[in-house]
């Protein structure tokens, strides 16, 4: 089976280029595939597959097949839909230039020359209320942001590194029924925020996109106007920029190498 092996902030990824549609994916697949011992590693897969064969909405030629870690399966990825975008450029599947890429959250518009960053248009994202989370016995407060999938962005007053992330952030199921991607994060200058993530069916990760976005929302929030973040993780750094109707998500997506798996072993 071909696949190519990608990464947005270290945020990584296995690609599988499936344009027909035929790749029986289940999760224990997805699962082996992700075994950073037994298999190729990554925080997940996505699948590439034309809209068409997926029987998915119409308006983009390509649909991307998120799926995390543990095999589950996600709405979106903002780090993903960049290295996606940047796969089918490379792959010569999709010219340079602006274009949507069919999610499961919906379309998003994707610019991208044939080298450098990508930006993708991540929607406007819905600022929920409050939440809690608690981890090591201490209880945080967060802001419950949608970006297409549940986030809750909690602010910190110290360094994130200093974080214990190795266990999952407690929650509450009711409030959260589909799990959570929890955010901690901290201002370190003006519209420029550090964060750590805790994603749901993955765990510790060391970029994600659309939490990113989750942190730009909360940290902006009760400010008015147009406005742009900067946002550091462990992975490298991005920026978030909001226009009143939509934010945008620009980063790094790089491809690092191509193969196969042997015959027999998926």
């Amino acid at each position: 089976m071909r696949f190519v092996k990608g990464h947005g902030t270290e945020n990584d990824f296995v690609i599988l280029p499936d344009p027909d549609g035929v790749l029986d994916l289940t999760p224990e697949a997805v699962a082996r595939l992700c075994d950073r011992r037994a298999g190729i590693g990554a925080d997940g897969v996505l699948r590439a597959v034309r809209t068409k064969a997926a029987e998915y909405e119409a308006g983009a030629e390509w649909f991307m097949d998120y799926r995390n870690a543990d095999g589950s399966i996600a709405e979106m990825c903002g780090n993903g839909v960049r290295v996606f975008a940047r796969y089918l450029v490379d792959a010569g599947l999709a010219a340079p230039g602006e274009w949507d890429v069919a999610t499961r959250a919906g379309l998003r518009r994707v610019a991208l020359g044939a080298s450098g960053d990508v930006s993708v248009d991540m929607g406007l994202p819905e600022v929920l209320g409050y939440g809690e989370a608690s981890m090591a016995g201490t209880t945080f407060q967060g802001r419950r942001v949608s970006v297409g999938n549940p986030h809750l962005a909690c602010r910190v007053d110290g360094p994130v590194a200093a974080l214990d992330l190795s266990r999952a952030p407690g929650f509450d199921p009711a409030v959260f029924p589909e799990g959570v991607n929890v955010e901690f994060f901290r201002t370190v200058g003006e519209r420029h925020v550090e964060m750590r993530v805790y994603e749901r069916g993955s765990g510790e990760t060391r970029s994600c996109g659309t939490g990113t976005v989750a942190v730009a929302a909360a940290a902006a929030s009760g400010t008015a106007g147009a406005s742009e973040w900067t946002v550091d993780v462990p992975g490298g750094r991005v920026t978030v920029a909001f226009d009143g109707e939509t934010a945008f998500l620009r980063g790094p997506a790089v491809l690092v190498a191509e193969g196969e798996t042997r015959p027999g072993w998926f």
